[in-house]
């Protein structure tokens, strides 16, 4: 009997591991190819932005883009596949709905896009505009008493900004990071930086900013009569 399970387990032993190999392909090949679904989370490109146009907006949300396809090739998709791209070529000035659908990503040929979320978003654009400010630096500290400041100098004393331009427009000046003139008696020059407050606005060719603090002793109170 032993002899008999032997023969029927290893006859042609080479001829069944190769069919059995052919079928676990088989099988893999065929589950591999069961389609599925994923959803990535991209950036919105703007392309062929006009050279006298800023974007206005803060807040640019992120695209979720839903594929379909084969498991395999679903297994081998990475979010850097798909790009959600926004052609602005003929964009003006102004307040613009913008459409994300199947046409505005670009993906792997095999694979489908079911969904694009959002489907819309609000665009806001302006004119770049381009202006000089005023430098207002910034002093904090405690002083002894009878000492005071008794001026401050910034140099350079404006800087050039640039973005919305209903956003530069808007800006009264730029301010220095907090100087610290704590225990000062005489003048003292500090070394900061300059910033605007609004995240729209850019400093064109951003330098350090030198601070003078000069100090001065109060005058003693006359002498009562």
């Amino acid at each position: 009997m032993g002899d008999f399970l032997h023969r029927v387990l290893f006859h042609n032993i080479g001829l069944k591991l190769l069919s059995l190999g052919l079928a676990v392909g088989l099988w893999y090949a065929v589950a591999s190819d069961t389609p599925a679904e994923l959803a990535v989370n991209v950036p919105i490109e703007f392309h062929n932005v006009p050279n006298n146009l800023e974007i206005n907006s803060e807040r640019i949300p992120e695209a979720q883009v839903r594929v379909r396809g084969a498991s395999r090739l679903i297994h081998q998709f990475r979010a850097t596949d798909v790009h959600v791209e926004v052609d602005l070529a003929n964009a003006t000035p102004g307040e613009r709905t913008v459409d994300l659908t199947a046409r505005q990503v670009r993906q792997p040929r095999d694979l489908d896009v079911v969904q694009v979320v959002p489907g819309q978003f609000q665009l806001s654009l302006d004119t770049r505009a381009t202006r000089t400010v005023e430098v207002r630096p910034r002093v904090i500290g405690k002083f002894a008493s009878g000492i005071r400041i008794a001026s401050v100098l910034a140099n350079p004393s404006t800087v050039t900004i640039t973005g919305p331009k209903s956003r530069v427009d808007a800006v009264e000046a730029a301010s220095t990071d907090p100087v610290d003139a704590s225990g000062d008696v005489n003048s003292q020059v500090f070394s900061t930086s300059v910033y605007v407050a609004d995240p729209l606005i850019q400093v064109v060719h951003p330098v350090p900013i030198h601070v003078t603090v000069m100090m001065e002793r109060t005058p003693a109170p006359a002498d009562a009569h």
